[in-house]
């Protein structure tokens, strides 16, 4: 163990005596930008996250099993902006690794384990808006809010099993980390599992049962405008309502996706072109940085287009949620 050390040592010593953090190239001011830059962005993504749970979670109206997973989606997003935005963010403007190479592994880890958790969710958003859309009784009756906690807790647990199990496994064997730098390797095989587990698989489950639900939304716009052209039974309406209500709800997380998608994107080429092509730290961090800013912006999206979103904002900021019975508040009138 002793002589292993050494050898450690040695290696460390010998293949970092040409290494330097790169020098600043910017000036002071704006260094103190990007700082002010960067602290705002954290801010955005924690408190537009904070609102989210607080809204869902106080509400009884807010209660649905959709809900459940926005919830849990606004949990992993709050996380990500407390934990693994300010390190990467002070990383890409001091364009080096300040923190040591624990902090730099637990870093990684829990960075991995949050980018599972956001695509995972889109992928449960993606199958719950197709359920909901191809039979709305049958969802209403058979998923309920407990059913959805059950699945969500799931989520969490596979999420965190499978990457401390991939990840852990592969700290012992990463390359040697100088003073300044922040990596962590995995071997070929785990490579290419990572990302078919991880992207390849989720992404298609989020592609084929949005696009299963786009076709079904196109058909029950057309029912819709059948059953206005005629005279409408009283069950009409309300199936015509409901097909309104589930439509609406599919349009907005389908935006949600979306835009995930495009932030997902520059990561998802960096896993396939990244063994190929040798990127520099700093464009590893920029497309970290687009990833992350998805999570900052799942709250905008909320706010500009779910109306009880900026009614429960409104409640929390004037603290009226602290008032007896005010989370039986009828906000999704």
């Amino acid at each position: 163990m002793h002589i292993l050390m050494n050898l450690s040592e040695f290696n460390q010593s010998d293949l970092c005596e040409h290494f330097s953090c790169p020098e600043r190239s910017v000036s002071p001011a704006v260094y103190i930008l990007l700082y002010v830059c960067s602290a705002a962005v954290v801010l955005l993504t924690v408190c537009g996250n904070l609102l989210v749970i607080i809204s869902v979670f106080h509400f009884k109206q807010l209660h649905t099993p959709t809900n459940m997973l926005v919830l849990s989606l606004a949990v992993s997003d709050f996380l990500i902006g407390a934990l693994v935005m300010p390190p990467v963010l002070i990383w890409t403007t001091e364009s080096c690794w300040i923190f040591d190479n624990c902090y730099c592994i637990s870093f990684f880890v829990i960075n991995y384990i949050l980018t599972s958790l956001s695509i995972y969710h889109i992928a449960l958003i993606a199958v719950d808006r197709y359920l909901a859309l191809s039979n709305p009784f049958l969802y209403t009756n058979t998923i309920s809010t407990r059913t959805m906690s059950i699945v969500v807790s799931s989520n969490w647990c596979a999420c965190l099993v499978y990457t401390t199990t991939v990840y852990f496994n592969e700290i012992f064997t990463s390359s040697v980390m100088c003073p300044g730098e922040c990596h962590l390797f995995l071997n070929e095989v785990s490579s290419v599992v990572d990302l078919v587990i991880t992207f390849i698989f989720s992404l298609s489950v989020i592609i084929i049962f949005y696009t299963l639900v786009f076709v079904i939304a196109k058909k029950h716009a057309t029912a819709i405008r059948e059953l206005n052209n005629h005279k409408q039974p009283k069950t009409q309406k309300i199936t015509s309502h409901s097909m309104k209500s589930e439509r609406k709800a599919a349009k907005v997380l389908g935006i949600l996706v979306s835009v995930f998608l495009v932030c997902l994107l520059p990561y998802f080429i960096y896993s396939l072109l990244g063994d190929v092509i040798e990127l520099q730290t700093d464009t590893f961090l920029k497309v970290f940085i687009v990833v992350y800013l998805n999570s900052t912006i799942n709250p905008v999206i909320y706010a500009l287009f779910y109306p009880w979103f900026r009614k429960s904002i409104k409640l929390i900021i004037t603290l009226q949620i602290f008032q007896p019975d005010s989370a039986l508040i009828n906000i999704l009138s």
